[in-house]
Formats: C-alpha cells, structure tokens, sequence
C-alpha cells in the first residue's frame, strides 16, 4: 500500500453507501458533518459505492490528502449495509475485507467471492 501502515491511527469503514463521485473535500465532509470526527487525524476512512466493487479510501499524511480508488475485477467486497453507521477496523479486519472476506466470518464458513469450493 502507498500508505504506511505504521502511521495510521485508526481505521474507519463508513458502512452503506457512498457517492463516490465524491472527491477528497466531499469525503472529508462526510466525515466532519455524518460522524463528527477530523479527517485530519491520519484515520484511514474507506467508503464504498453501490456497486460494492470499489472503494475509495482518504487519508491524512500529515502534509496532504490521500485518495486512493481501488476496483475489484473479480468479485464483490463484503461491505456492512447499515447506512449511516461508522465501524472502526483492526488491521485483520482490514485484510479481509480487501481480500474479498466478510469481516464477522470465521475462515471455515465464507468463502471470498470467486473463491467457492
């Protein structure tokens, strides 16, 4: 990731559905005026489409925003449907996700999409 992980200081999913046509200034609204919190604290906060086969990421380096966009060519990211909620994620947690897991699954019951036996 072009991001070092070391720096960040939490991780956010923003659960629902983000317009993401949204760019740096929109998402960072979304995360002062729906969640209260500072986009400027060098959070990872991710937003996901309607699609739920991309996601936009924006982080604070201390000098400028980061927005990264990430499409998943085979597949459906496990993304939580209660709009209007934020989760905050461990970096296992975060590994699932964008491998294609649920975040709640044990490894025994869910197969990532594309993935099935």
């Amino acid at each position: 990731m072009i991001i070092d992980q070391r720096q960040i200081r939490q991780v956010y999913l923003v659960c629902g559905k983000t317009d993401l046509r949204r760019g740096i200034d929109g998402l960072a609204g979304v995360v002062q005026d729906q969640f209260e919190l500072d986009p400027y604290n060098q959070a990872l906060y991710l937003f996901c489409g309607t699609r739920k086969d991309r996601f936009k990421a924006l982080y604070w380096d201390g000098d400028g925003f980061l927005l990264l966009y990430k499409r998943i060519e085979n597949g459906r990211l496990q993304w939580p449907t209660n709009q209007n909620a934020l989760r905050k994620l461990n970096a296992k947690q975060l590994r699932r996700l964008l491998s294609g897991w649920s975040l709640d699954a044990t490894l025994h019951k869910t197969c990532p999409p594309g993935h099935e036996k």
